[in-house]
């Protein structure tokens, strides 16, 4: 969109007066053309006001410039200018579009909130958003005037690419005020969003964690509620309350008696500077990278979680450092489980999808492909349609393929032309350690694409796709350990095994920890050291689980109870008792209540069990009913076929790579603890048969690894009862594994 100083008299009017004006004044201007009783100076192509022709960012353009004696579309210098005013005005904004004193802000008056909203805004603004601001003004304005404190205006909350309509900083409270302006009834989406609100600065912004946090939902034109509600969960933030414009007042003198007038434990300012480390799901990290957002707005940054940042860096790097000197190079993240592995390599291909020599992000998992797409999709379809522009799911969908793709496809493509490269430079293959070996690639070349005869494992031809290219390639095998979950996965030692036999001229970057038995590779202590071009580097591992902000050492517990360490699972266990509740039980009615009750919001629970669990029918599971991933991770409540409904179960291969804020894992008779150790079974006809496979032993429990891995706020372990007289479910099938929780400290919950 053109700038252009004839695009109203108002406008142009304001572009005029505020050409030397200063910031303050500049704003005021803006603010004034945008008042509702101004709307008939007002011809906004297609009705909206957008960043581009502001007037407000006129002045704060000009301010920054030497020469103020030419109009800002004519000067050469304008995106130098335009960065000095958003370099100038980053620190304050950045967090919120508008703050002050409560006593400032009812002095300033509209024009003067409203100026500086449109003046930091960088998007587009429907004029229905600046007639709702001008309402929550007025209606603030008037119940505001007895309160102390601090107000905050569109208050960004950057892991749910959202913003809070108004936070009120009152004595060491926090009010969050959600306007829905001319809506007659509350909405249920309604009522979830600002309890998320809630949630999110409880959870993930430290200034916030010890705060009272009241969340209110104002329907503006809604009838009075009878009584205002006021329910407190133990961590301080209390239940949404409902209000119309009738009844904010006498909610807000409530909280502030509540809250009394002892001096805060905090000042505004202190609050306002808390770090925020935000610990996204996979789904929420998606949305916000393809949204523009980069990893560092939407990851933690304390200290714990230090090296995601550095692991992208480093990654940047090598890419910079391949493409400039026209090498190939691999690199080798390694992780444990939810620590961000996938979360970097999405940041990678996000940051280079729009260039020449793009990336792309491939994962063989075919549930976690789906899943993000379509939340990708969704997402993308919304906020577009948001700012008013007419598009297509399917349009949408068709950009988000060349971002996340299934790897298959990315092989197939390879063997249509077997000369031509792919058109990526930089590849991320998530899960590295699923891609097949040999056996596997051959049985489905001959089986699917009529090829007989193939004798190359998935990593030499997806490797020898990329050589292709003359210049430079850059691969990012990303790597989990112990969790490989499928017959005929080659594990990681076949990529080394390939570039050491096949392509000695690439370069090879591994992580410091790829040797660990849990990664399960041997060809760094055989052959790394010796290889010239491969390199160790600390920095491409990821220690610590950022899956469960509650629970960083979750998979270090999870390790100790497979591995039958029962000390250090007890130790692991005491660890996480205060922060990430851990319960058994033996009543699944038991467990779905305890679900229902513990999620806030939006938070997902649901059931998850093994796919080789198949005696929990009398129990309403059934692992052969067939579970869309994409409805079971993404729908609501109002859906029979999401986790909500508590109805349909998942297995690992729908879970891993995905997770949930509460689980039910259900353990049936397949992974049994006997005599100090665990035994593996598979249910075949009408009885358990014991695996005597070790690959196959090792399949069977990291699917356990992966489900008890799933939760990131705390799950219940339902383990039967059994039944004597049913001799596939025996109790002494289960009994012992009840026994070896209990031993180690997991509570019983009642029934």
């Amino acid at each position: 969109m053109e700038a252009s100083d004839a695009a109203t008299p108002c406008l142009a009017l304001c572009a005029q007066g505020a050409r030397t004006a200063p910031p303050r004044q500049a704003k005021e201007e803006v603010g004034r053309c945008f008042r509702p009783e101004a709307r008939d100076n007002r011809n906004v192509p297609g009705g909206k006001i957008g960043v581009e022709y502001l007037p407000g960012h006129r002045a704060l353009v000009t301010s920054a410039c030497q020469d103020h004696s030419m109009p800002w579309q004519q000067r050469s210098d304008t995106g130098a200018c335009l960065s000095q005013a958003k370099g100038a005005m980053a620190g304050i904004f950045s967090r919120a579009w508008y703050h002050a004193d409560i006593a400032d802000f009812l002095a300033g008056g509209p024009d003067r909130v409203l100026g500086q909203l449109m003046a930091n805004t960088n998007q587009a603004v429907e004029l229905s958003q600046c007639d709702a601001w001008a309402i929550q003004y007025d209606i603030l304005a008037e119940l505001l005037n007895p309160m102390e404190g601090h107000i905050f205006w569109e208050f960004v909350i950057p892991r749910m690419g959202r913003r809070i309509d108004v936070v009120i900083f009152h004595r060491s409270a926090l009010l969050l005020i959600e306007f829905k302006v001319g809506a007659h009834r509350f909405e249920r989406s309604d009522y979830y969003q600002v309890w998320d609100y809630a949630l999110d600065l409880k959870n993930f912004h430290e200034t916030s964690h010890d705060l009272p946090i009241y969340p209110i939902l104002v329907a503006t034109e809604a009838p009075s509620p009878p009584a205002a509600s006021f329910s407190c969960h133990p961590d301080g933030v209390y239940e949404p309350i409902f209000c119309s414009r009738h009844n904010l007042q006498e909610v807000l003198m409530f909280i502030s008696l509540a809250v009394g007038a002892k001096a805060p434990a905090m000042s505004w300012t202190e609050w306002f500077r808390g770090g925020y480390k935000p610990t996204p799901t996979i789904v929420e990290a998606a949305r916000a990278l393809y949204a523009r957002h980069s990893v560092h707005e939407i990851a933690r940054s304390d200290a714990g979680a230090q090296n995601l940042a550095r692991t992208a860096g480093r990654l940047d790097q090598l890419a910079q450092d391949a493409h400039r000197n026209h090498r190939k190079v691999i690199c080798f993240v390694t992780g444990v489980p939810g620590s961000g592995k996938t979360l970097v390599g999405l940041d990678l291909a996000n940051r280079t999808r729009d260039f020449h020599d793009h990336a792309v992000y491939l994962s063989g998992n075919g549930p976690l492909v789906a899943v993000l797409r379509e939340a990708l999709t969704r997402d993308e379809y919304f906020r577009r349609r948001i700012a008013g522009e007419k598009v297509r799911k399917g349009a949408i969908l068709e950009g988000v393929k060349a971002f996340i793709q299934p790897v298959h496809h990315f092989r197939d493509e390879s063997l249509h032309d077997l000369h031509k490269p792919p058109v990526d430079h930089v590849v991320i293959f998530d899960e590295a350690q699923r891609a097949w070996n040999a056996i596997q690639t051959a049985h489905f070349m001959h089986r699917k694409k009529n090829r007989p005869g193939f004798c190359e494992s998935e990593p030499e031809l997806l490797l020898g796709y990329m050589d292709r290219h003359r210049d430079w390639a850059m691969v990012v095998c990303l790597v989990g350990g112990g969790q490989e979950i499928n017959t005929g996965e080659a594990g990681i030692d076949a990529w080394l095994e390939a570039i050491d036999q096949r392509f000695p001229h690439w370069d090879v970057y591994v992580s410091d920890r790829l040797q660990y038995h849990e990664y399960g590779s041997d060809w760094v202590a055989r052959r790394g050291l010796l290889r010239p071009g491969t390199y160790t580097d600390s920095s491409l591992h990821l220690s610590v689980s950022m899956r469960s902000f509650r629970a960083e050492n979750l998979s270090a517990l999870v390790r100790a109870l497979l591995d039958l360490d029962q000390e250090e699972a007890a130790r692991e266990l005491r660890k996480l008792s205060s922060s990430y509740p851990i319960w058994v039980t033996r009543n699944l009615d038991a467990a779905r209540r305890w679900l229902r009750r513990v999620a806030r919001g939006t938070e997902r629970y649901g059931i998850i069990t093994s796919s080789k669990a198949m005696r929990l029918k009398p129990h309403a599971i059934d692992i052969r009913a067939a579970v869309d991933p994409v409805l079971w991770f993404l729908n609501d409540r109002e859906d029979t076929r999401s986790s909500y409904y508590l109805e349909d179960v998942a297995t690992e291969f729908q879970v891993q790579g995905l997770e949930l804020d509460w689980t039910c894992v259900a353990w049936d008779a397949d992974l049994r603890f006997v005599n100090g150790r665990f035994e593996h079974f598979d249910f075949s006809g009408d009885s358990w048969k014991r695996i005597r496979s070790m690959e196959r032993q090792r399949y069977l429990t990291n699917a356990y690894r992966v489900l008890l891995t799933r939760a990131r706020q705390g799950m219940v372990i339902f383990v039967p009862p059994g039944d004597p007289e049913d001799p596939t479910r025996l109790p002494q099938y289960y009994d012992p594994c009840w026994d070896y929780l209990r031993s180690v400290g997991v509570r019983e919950l009642e029934a």
